[in-house]
């Protein structure tokens, strides 16, 4: 337990620092732009509490807020992604999996799964990151195109880091 607590406070310092050093200024024109540190959410380990995931989430959207100069629009996106995750995850696992602290990787949950589940949850993270960032309608067409661009960009990224750090274990759900 204590190991598990002590793997996933690195990886949170890691992905908040890559993504404040690196991706905050990689980006296509204005569309596209990465935000991997959404990794820390969807790699909590399955059996964490409902209140703990939200202040997981909470915390790590202010913690980007903070160097990004926004006002809670990190926090509010971190939050949905962690509604979409319980409700993913209620709908997806059998309750032995969801009572389990295994974390949701590829080579647990298998391909199916975790591309479902990664890709899903970005793409409600950046619907609601850039609908609160904008707040407009004016341009409408080039807020769901930045949002489709940048879901992809992050998917790609997230689908890399997880393929870099792969393990290949029982899996717990089939393919």
């Amino acid at each position: 337990m204590g190991k598990v607590i002590i793997f996933n406070i690195v990886r949170f310092i890691a992905l908040i620092a890559m993504q404040v050093v690196l991706f905050k200024n990689i980006g296509y024109y204005n569309l596209a732009t990465p935000f991997p540190y959404i990794l820390f959410i969807f790699l909590l380990p399955i059996g964490t509490s409902n209140f703990l995931l939200y202040l997981f989430a909470f915390i790590t959207g202010l913690t980007v807020d903070a160097f990004y100069d926004s006002i809670g629009v990190h926090a509010a996106a971190c939050v949905a992604l962690v509604w979409f995750r319980i409700f993913f995850c209620n709908i997806t696992l059998d309750v032995d999996v969801q009572g389990s602290f295994e974390t949701p990787s590829l080579g647990i949950m298998g391909n199916k799964w975790f591309f479902s589940y990664i890709s899903i949850g970005t793409l409600i993270h950046h619907i609601v990151l850039l609908h609160v960032e904008y707040f407009s309608f004016s341009n409408y067409l080039s807020t769901l195109f930045s949002i489709l661009l940048s879901s992809i960009f992050t998917i790609l990224l997230i689908i890399l880091m997880s393929l870099l750090f792969y393990k290949r274990k029982s899996r717990l759900l089939g393919n």
